[in-house]
Order: C-alpha cells, then sequence, then structure tokens
C-alpha cells in the first residue's frame, strides 16, 4: 500500500461514517462488466453485485452512453412532478409497458426505502386505515417508516417508538393471514425474502394472501426492491405467482449502477397524492433525469438480451453446482432460490464468515445476508459469462475445501 493509498483509508475510517465495525476496504480504481479493481491492482470476480444493484454488470456501455447523453442536455431542473423530462417520461411508459395492465402509473423515488415510504403513505391516505402488516424475517429499508415493518425486533428496537399499528406475521403461513382485517390499509411484503435468507415461499401462500387482501379492501404492496428486474428469471418475481399486487415497489438493479427507485399503482390509487391537499408526497430529486436515462438503458438491455431467462438458465446451473457441495466434507446444508438470488446456507456463523472470508482471498466477493448470519448471498451480474461462473464455483469449492 502506498502512503497515499494509506492516507486515503485512514480519511475513509476518520471522515466517512461507518456501518459496521470491519469495513470491507476496498479501494476501487474502476469496474466493468463483473469484475471489480483496486488501486493495489487486483481484480475481484463480484458474486453479489453490489447487493443486486448491477444486474447487467458493472459500467455498461449502453447505460455508460444514456448517461453521456443525458448530461449534454440537462440536470436536475425541478422538483418533482412540474417539468415534462423525456428521461423521466420514457422509463415510466417503457416500465408500465411491461408490468400488469393495473399497474399503469409510476412515482419515481431515489432509493428503495423511499419507494416504501411512499407506498405506505399512499395505502394510508387511499384506505383511510391505519394498521399495518408485515412478516417477520422481513426488510424493507432504514428510514423510520421502512424500519418500522422490517421483522427483525434487534434492527427495530433502537430507534422506538416508530410507527404505531403495525402487526407482524409469520412469513409462508397461510393459516395465520385471517388475522389481516378491514382495520389494515395494507400488507408489505417481498415475494422472496432477501435478508430475511433468501426464502421462497410456498406456491400457495401468495395467493391467499392476494385472495385475503381482496376480500377485505387491504392494499397489497410488493417489494420488489431486490427481486425486480430479472434477478428471479423473471422481469418481476410476481409473474412466478401469476399475481398482481396493488403497489410494487422497486429500486436497486432498476437504476444500473445509478440511484432510482419507484413505487407503481393504477391511476385511480396514485392521483390520491395529488389531491386533499395537493402535493400531498413531494420529492425533490426523485426520477433524476440521469438516472432515469440510465434506468432506461439498463431496463432495455435487460429486455433486449433476454437477460430473465439467462438469469434462469445461469442460476439453474449455479444451484445445481452448489446443491453438489452439500455433504459431510462440507459445512454446506442448503441452497435456496430462484434464477440468480441465490442463499448457499452454511451450518453455523462462523463457517460462512470463514467461507467470504477463503473465497475474498481468491479474489471472488460474497456476502452474507443482513437477517440471516448463516446464509450467503450468491447475486452475479444476470449477464455472466460461462467461464466467469466456472472460476466464481471454482474458487467457492476450493474455500469449501
Amino acid at each position: 500500500m502506498t502512503p497515499t493509498e494509506k492516507s486515503r483509508q485512514q480519511d475513509f475510517l476518520r471522515a466517512v461514517c461507518q456501518t459496521s465495525p470491519y469495513p470491507m476496504g476496498l479501494e476501487i480504481a474502476h469496474a466493468k462488466g463483473s469484475y471489480l479493481y483496486t488501486k493495489d491492482g487486483l481484480r475481484y470476480l463480484d458474486f453479489i453485485s453490489g447487493i443486486g444493484v448491477a444486474n447487467i454488470g458493472h459500467r455498461h456501455p449502453d447505460v455508460i452512453a444514456a448517461i453521456k447523453a443525458q448530461v449534454d442536455k440537462h440536470l436536475h431542473v425541478m422538483v418533482y412532478g412540474e417539468y415534462i423530462q423525456e428521461a423521466q417520461v420514457d422509463l415510466a411508459v417503457k416500465l408500465t409497458s411491461l408490468l400488469p395492465d393495473a399497474l399503469d402509473q409510476v412515482y419515481f423515488t431515489n432509493s428503495g426505502t423511499e419507494a416504501n415510504e411512499g407506498a405506505l403513505k399512499l395505502a394510508k391516505k387511499f384506505t383511510g386505515r391505519k394498521r399495518l402488516i408485515a412478516f417477520e424475517g422481513s426488510f424493507h429499508g432504514d428510514t423510520h417508516g421502512s424500519c418500522s415493518v422490517t421483522g427483525r425486533e434487534i434492527y427495530r428496537k433502537p430507534f422506538e417508538p416508530l410507527l404505531p399499528g403495525v402487526t407482524f406475521l409469520p412469513f409462508n403461513q397461510v393459516e395465520r393471514l385471517n388475522e389481516i382485517d378491514e382495520q389494515v390499509a395494507a400488507v408489505i411484503v417481498e415475494p422472496i425474502q432477501g435478508e430475511g435468507g433468501i426464502l421462497v415461499p410456498n406456491q400457495d401462500f401468495l395467493s391467499a394472501l392476494r385472495a385475503r387482501c381482496t376480500a377485505v379492501g387491504t392494499l397489497l404492496i410488493f417489494d420488489e426492491a431486490q427481486t425486480g428486474f430479472g434477478r428471479t428469471g423473471r422481469l418481476f418475481a410476481m409473474e412466478h405467482w401469476d399475481i398482481v399486487p396493488d403497489i410494487v415497489t422497486l429500486a436497486k438493479g432498476m437504476g444500473g449502477g445509478m440511484p432510482l427507485g419507484a413505487f407503481v399503482g393504477n391511476r385511480t390509487l396514485m392521483s390520491t397524492f395529488s389531491v386533499d391537499p395537493p402535493l400531498s408526497h413531494v420529492t425533490t430529486f426523485g426520477g433524476h433525469p440521469v438516472s432515469c436515462a440510465a434506468g432506461l438503458a439498463s431496463l432495455n438491455v435487460i429486455v433486449n438480451e433476454n437477460l430473465s431467462q439467462q438469469a434462469e438458465t445461469t442460476g439453474t446451473l449455479i444451484r445445481e453446482r452448489l446443491k453438489s457441495f452439500i455433504g459431510e466434507k462440507t459445512e454446506v446444508c442448503e441452497v435456496r432460490g430462484k434464477g440468480m438470488m441465490i442463499g448457499l446456507v452454511l451450518s453455523n456463523s462462523e463457517a460462512a464468515a470463514r467461507l467470504v472470508k477463503r473465497t475474498f482471498e481468491k479474489g471472488l466477493i460474497l456476502g452474507w445476508t443482513l437477517h440471516t448470519d448463516c446464509v450467503i448471498r450468491v447475486m452475479p451480474p444476470l449477464n455472466l459469462s460461462e467461464v466467469e461462473m466456472l472460476e466464481g464455483l471454482k474458487a467457492i469449492e476450493e474455500a469449501l475445501g
């Protein structure tokens, strides 16, 4: 490490707020495709895609070209919803053309937690109800409202009191869904729990949840911040179950590497924010034109290159190979997931930490899920090549050995 690099590392630890005691501390020089390159000349294969952001890899040329073209036109020009901005409109039109007909109007945000905040406010205002239901093990973000419906007490407790009237039900248990009643404004759910351990629900759970919400007039919110944009082998995870929520929230892979989120509903529902009073929910930077230009370019790549299908095909190969590691000679217990949203379950947290450390030393980036320290997240870019896939699997196999 050069003196300059050492000084920058010290500045990083001193001046940039740390959210864990042991940050990875890589100093990134540049990134391209599935790889990160550090200032000290090392190359790392990114098998977590910046936690589900780099669905089409890092610095895709189409995204870079779209960003440069938009920068030459304009940056921020006005708070949300007042001016017609081509990048915003084009992305909204493309996005709604790919979603079910009942999801036909978009509100752009900067992130997933902001999208969930907007969706929760919208549900309360539209229904006039006060209660919310979420699920144990869920993660919906770290702002106050999103934290209030996140299903791990350890992450809520330090910030209480949070939103009142929130009930948590066990995920994937149909028999408890009758607790959703006419007092509940919305139920928020991840179609596949991400930070909870890459948990895929049984076939009947989401169908029963949709039916119960419809029966009692409760809005159903699907949080697809992590599952959207091809990650699970479908463009949106809701397609696996053929279910249409009342609101879907999006982020992470949406922006092609730029900060971007959204919540989407029908026009009648979304119009709630424009009356009684007007400007019920506003944002300054949501739907930033540069982010929207990048998002449209990224979405076009996913659709035109059929990366959802590639995620299904490559993800199946990865899961089958990882399943072959289960046995007495390793500490691998289970492999979960759909498409390229994969959870590798180790026997205990020490084994998981050891695997992440060993693969890191071999130039492969993995990480465990936030709420489950024995589940390793395996989420490479959807356009991962066969050579890159084999490189990553070899590193995992050697690290397990």
